[in-house]
């Protein structure tokens, strides 16, 4: 992994604990690399045979020019977070977007459903990209920045023919009726068991499906709000351990015991 800072990342430790299950002598480093560092780390990866690594912040777009080819999905989202070495030719994915898909499905199929996205940053655009590629039937995007959210429904719209919109987060939002599921995917809440997104939370019906791409705590308060109120829910954990487990398989070809390392995310943050 490259980024910085990495201190108290897990995929390490998810990682190896992965290794060691599917028999593979292999080793996960985690590198702290500064944006000065990244194009001789990029070549690091070609020149010590390395089969693939992770991309963290900042330096999921910085990396894009320094790679071979992308994925169309990492094209799309116009960020990498998974390299693969292919015989000294490095291609660029992002899993982030397909993990989430993958958490979601054992809760809900997104073919069909309608959906509102909080935010328009990197896991907003990883997020909406697949959902529309798994053929959801609407996404309404809601940010504060009227720019950010625009580009993203646009994006939806003009390469993916979704059917996509734009509204504007202001005071607390209420979820239109009909809505399927509501992904929470700002940062609000991370390492912040207090911290509140703002909505209205009389406009979670129990129909409703509630994510959350933070990961600690598992149990935000938003996730907690809609548990109290019947909506079934998805936590970041999910997200996490589905991306990774997709980088791995591209990596060695073999699928992960996702169970496993879900476990492992647990008992490294303590959850």
């Amino acid at each position: 992994m490259f980024g910085q800072p990495v201190a108290g990342n897990p995929t390490q430790y998810l990682m190896e604990k992965a290794f060691v299950a599917a028999g593979l002598d292999w080793r996960y480093l985690t590198l702290e690399v500064t944006p000065e560092q990244l194009p001789a780390a990029v070549a690091g990866v070609r020149a010590m045979g390395f089969r693939g690594g992770n991309i963290t912040m900042p330096h999921k777009l910085a990396v894009l020019p320094h790679l071979d080819e992308l994925s169309r999905a990492a094209s799309l989202i116009g960020a990498v977070n998974c390299i693969v070495n292919n015989d000294g030719r490095l291609l660029g994915e992002n899993t982030d977007g397909k993990g989430f898909v993958q958490a979601l499905r054992a809760s809900l199929d997104p073919a069909g459903k309608k959906v509102v996205i909080l935010g328009a940053g990197g896991a907003a655009r990883a997020i909406a990209v697949e959902l529309a590629m798994a053929g959801t039937a609407e996404i309404t995007v809601v940010n504060r920045s009227a720019e950010r959210g625009e580009q993203l429904a646009q994006l939806l719209v003009s390469e993916l023919s979704a059917t996509a919109s734009f509204q504007l987060w202001e005071g607390d939002y209420s979820v239109p009726q009909g809505t399927d599921l509501l992904v929470n995917a700002t940062s609000i809440g991370l390492f912040n068991s207090s911290a509140r997104v703002p909505l209205v939370l009389d406009t979670l019906a129990a129909s409703l499906t509630v994510a959350d791409v933070v990961f600690n705590p598992a149990n935000t308060r938003l996730l907690h709000e809609a548990s109290k109120r019947g909506c079934p829910t998805v936590d970041g954990l999910g997200m996490l351990v589905n991306q990774a487990a997709i980088c791995f398989q591209l990596w060695t070809g073999i699928s992960p015991d996702v169970s496993l390392m879900r476990e492992a995310l647990e008992e490294f943050l303590s959850v």
